[in-house]
């Protein structure tokens, strides 16, 4: 059995597949979970009862140095998630983002160089990019930060790569683009869209329809972490997880509505508009690196590939069990 392996923000959307992804690859698991009175695991509580057993959980707060530090220890590699991610909030409460994001990826760091970690995989976003100035995007193309979410995040991978030059930390810095699938927060678009067909609603309220994103399955991104994390030329590098491939928000509204044989009529909400300036009008991003330097590759790429994603990700939102974990009215930030 390999030794012990710290995930992050395991309680979350992509951080509670990313444990599970690990678990059946056969390693050791220490989850590290926002700290609640209810002691919940969040989206760790719905794996199966099988999987528990085998999982460590550690309540905390990536804020505390000490209780990161705790988690931390005895562990030989550190998949670094836990992140504020809703672009929105961060409008309104960007001090936080500063806290979380950047002071808690510090926490990590002084934590992995002090007790000697052979590998930390932190986790960027595409984001960071901004509004693509050429395309696809590779790991050369300028940052910009179009949001205090996106800024919070180019501060903690900056603050990564810091210590990877400074004190050789064996740093990498996986960026991938827009993750979906079973789980997702109601905030991101996908879900927005499924929850208010599967609820009956035939006007569909949205935001910007123009917009294009290179979707992921949420599948061949815990796959990219697991790839990175075996490769020792991945170290010191920031690397792209991406489809290589990018649909507009009104394209993937389209394709959803046929999988789930709806005829819907899309009504823009205007409080579900970004900024003008502060709107990503177009994320593609290249995966060349990622698939020069590990194994990878997208499972669910291209059309076809987005396709399968998508009816996986509605077969388990229109399960009457998980559905009922979301509220399709209204709009959450």
């Amino acid at each position: 059995m390999p030794n012990k392996i710290l995930v992050t923000g395991a309680d979350g959307f992509i951080g509670s597949h990313l444990v599970e992804c690990l678990l059946k690859e056969g390693f050791s698991v220490r989850a590290f979970c926002l700290y609640n009175s209810a002691g919940s695991w969040g989206w760790l509580d719905t794996l199966p009862t099988s999987l528990h057993k085998d999982i460590e959980v550690v309540l905390g707060d990536i804020r505390d140095p000490l209780s990161v530090k705790e988690a931390v220890r005895g562990c030989e590699k550190v998949f670094h998630l836990a992140a504020l991610i809703a672009i929105p909030y961060s409008y309104l409460a960007p001090s936080s983002y500063i806290d979380t994001n950047i002071h808690g990826t510090l926490n990590v760091l002084q934590a992995a160089r002090d007790l000697g970690i052979k590998r930390v995989i932190h986790t960027s976003t595409s984001e960071t990019y901004g509004t693509a100035q050429f395309v696809p995007i590779t790991e050369e193309h300028p940052l910009m930060a179009q949001s205090p979410y996106a800024a919070s995040k180019i501060g903690a991978d900056q603050l990564a790569l810091s210590f990877w030059r400074s004190f050789g930390t064996p740093v990498t810095v996986l960026r991938p683009f827009n993750t979906y699938g079973p789980r997702q927060s109601a905030r991101a678009v996908i879900p927005t869209i499924i929850t208010q067909i599967a609820s009956g609603n035939s006007q569909i309220q949205l935001g910007a329809l123009s917009p294009t994103r290179d979707f992921n399955y949420v599948k061949d991104t815990c796959n990219a972490f697991l790839s990175v994390s075996l490769s020792d030329k991945t170290v010191g590098k920031v690397i792209n997880s991406a489809s290589n491939f990018e649909i507009s928000i009104g394209k993937t509204v389209e394709l959803l509505a046929e999988i789930m044989n709806a005829e819907v009529t899309i009504s823009t909400d205007k409080e579900r508009l970004r900024p003008v300036d502060s709107e990503v009008q177009r994320l593609f991003g290249d995966n060349t690196l990622i698939r020069k330097l590990t194994d990878w590759q997208p499972m669910y790429a291209g059309i076809d590939g987005f396709r399968q994603g998508l009816k996986e990700t509605t077969s388990w939102f229109t399960n009457p069990r998980n559905i009922s974990n979301y509220r399709s009215s209204g709009y959450a930030v």
